[in-house]
């Protein structure tokens, strides 16, 4: 999942960055508002996490013109502003969360995967699909109850595959979902990372639409007609 951290303390940034890699993550940062604003404008990202004070503006009115423009991501506010009313107001101006500094990255965490798991109208924290069972808070996946073993990014694209089941989704934006703007990018990383899940779910698991990209069949979906009728 795609993620732009919107923090202009070097440090906080830098914590945040590991700590988003490290549970399979792909983040970005952007020290200011105008940046921020520029990076969506470009990019597509399935969260924001959001410090309210940055060097251009209050990141709540930035949230606020947002909001009014149609922009339904879900966006985590961090700051260390702990008062009530100030709670209150991040919450009315369409933050989904409201997280006070310091925190820990364990309910960081979790906290984005509610956040998530809302945005896509899901009320289990499992994902289903078939016989497959994934546990985004515990990175495990069984398939007919027996281990799956996943490496980060392969369970980050299996996530992403899932969650948009019977979708085509391009290489470009899977590499996008997989990788932020400061990671080296091989030309057949995406190709290895897909071969690595069909060894591991089946030949047929992820299908491959040449010249558009890859997708995951919806459970009973029935198999494209042979244009040749062979």
């Amino acid at each position: 999942m795609r993620v732009l951290v919107v923090e202009d303390d070097p440090g906080t940034a830098a914590g945040l960055l590991a700590t988003l890699k490290a549970a399979g993550y792909a983040p970005d940062v952007c020290a200011s508002l105008a940046s921020a604003s520029s990076a969506l404008a470009v990019e597509v990202f399935d969260l924001v996490l959001l410090d309210r004070g940055l060097p251009d503006g209050d990141g709540l009115q930035w949230l606020r013109r947002l909001r009014e423009r149609g922009l339904m991501l879900p966006v985590l506010i961090l700051t260390a502003r702990d008062t009530l009313p100030d709670r209150v107001a991040g919450l009315d101006q369409g933050a989904d969360d409201y997280l006070v500094k310091p925190f820990e990255a364990e309910e960081l965490l979790a906290r984005m995967r509610l956040a998530l798991r809302r945005s896509e109208g899901r009320a289990s924290p499992l994902l289903h699909h078939g016989d497959l069972e994934i546990d985004p808070a515990a990175h495990s996946v069984t398939r007919a109850g027996q281990p799956v073993t996943l490496r980060v990014k392969e369970f980050a694209l299996l996530l992403a595959l899932l969650r948009s089941a019977g979708q085509v989704l391009s290489r470009q934006r899977l590499e996008e979902t997989l990788y932020g703007f400061d990671e080296a990018l091989e030309s057949n990383a995406l190709e290895v990372h897909i071969h690595h899940l069909r060894r591991k779910l089946g030949d047929d698991f992820v299908k491959t639409v040449r010249g558009v990209g890859y997708f995951v069949p919806r459970p009973g979906d029935k198999p494209a007609p042979n244009p040749k009728g062979s």
